[in-house]
């Protein structure tokens, strides 16, 4: 596969930046005397979800493009391959809406002083689950792909999703605060 193809995606995943803006914003947290008052706009949540709707089409668009060019696929291959892709894209879906509550959760403790010791290994904890459950995606769908297709396209498979991955993961932890906290 040519770098090309991963540069294409690289180009259009700008509003992933504004979708990991959004979601570490830093929003002051409500005032002490008001506890359960809820001063963030309504609609937020909604925007959000628009936003990360919109994305993840956006997204998925281009990574077609980019599997398409990195794979090839015959029109038999083709036919096979994509129903399982679908299939994968749903998941990971899932996968990625668990990260993104993670990290509203370690914004919102940050922002409000509350990142002690137990909430740090509670997010640990999660957020390492998260790259398991990623993982597991990955060896689930490799195994589909290979059975349905063949091992050489789903390795192809496999490259291109963990090249999304890696950008994408680093576009998101260039946005994100530092752990700060207990020592």
């Amino acid at each position: 596969m040519k770098i090309g193809a991963i540069g294409i995606l690289a180009a259009t995943l700008g509003i992933g930046s504004l979708v990991a803006s959004v979601c570490v914003s830093r929003e002051p947290a409500p005032a002490k005397s008001a506890p359960a008052a809820d001063n963030r706009p309504k609609g937020n949540s909604d925007n959000l979800r628009t936003l990360l709707d919109t994305f993840r089409s956006d997204s998925n668009a281009t990574k077609i493009r980019v599997l398409n060019q990195a794979l090839k696929l015959t029109p038999e291959e083709a036919a096979k391959f994509w129903p399982v892709y679908q299939k994968y894209e749903k998941e990971l879906n899932s996968v990625i809406d668990r990260r993104i509550a993670l990290i509203r959760k370690f914004v919102t403790l940050s922002n409000e002083g509350g990142l002690d010791n137990a909430n740090a290994a509670m997010l640990s904890t999660e957020w390492l689950q998260g790259e398991q459950d990623r993982l597991d995606l990955w060896k689930k769908y490799n195994k589909e792909i290979g059975a349905a297709v063949s091992p050489i396209r789903a390795a192809q498979f496999l490259q291109v999703e963990h090249q999304i991955a890696l950008l994408m993961d680093l576009d998101v932890a260039s946005q994100m605060p530092a752990v700060t906290g207990a020592k």
